[in-house]
């Protein structure tokens, strides 16, 4: 993948870290990092070129669903700043990232969230953890058109 002309900056191919994700999102959570490893596929098995792809997010619109975003943006450079991601309200979860003609829509599959008790935030942060060392026929379902 090439970085964008005259721009020696981007480094759009880069994969970012655990702690990359949540210096970016303010802490670690499961739908950023589902975000990110989404967006990642994409980048990787749909569009490389982050000023040719666009992606819509369609979640509840609230915590910590819509998290998911920020997780997306830093995946597929798809950004607000551009203008090429859109949230959408939505009662299902997915992501359906368009390039020229080509559709890709990534749903992923549900979360097992631990039950809220003494030391939740640190099952949250391990439950992101392991989201991000899965793979991805474990997260999240790809169709296309």
């Amino acid at each position: 993948m090439q970085d964008m002309p005259g721009c020696k900056y981007t480094r759009l191919d880069r994969k970012y870290s655990i702690e990359d994700l949540a210096a970016f999102h303010g802490h670690l959570g499961p739908y950023i990092v589902l975000g990110y490893r989404m967006g990642r596929h994409a980048r990787e098995y749909f569009c490389s070129d982050a000023f040719e792809m666009s992606a819509v997010v369609r979640c509840s619109g609230t915590p910590p669903q819509s998290c998911i975003v920020d997780g997306v943006q830093i995946g597929s450079g798809c950004t607000m700043g551009k203008r090429n991601i859109d949230l959408q309200a939505s009662d299902t979860l997915s992501c359906e990232f368009t390039s020229g003609e080509k559709k890709m829509v990534i749903r992923p599959k549900p979360i097992k969230f631990p039950p809220r008790g003494e030391d939740y935030f640190h099952q949250i942060e391990q439950l992101a953890i392991d989201i991000y060392r899965a793979d991805d026929v474990d997260l999240f379902e790809v169709g296309s058109r």
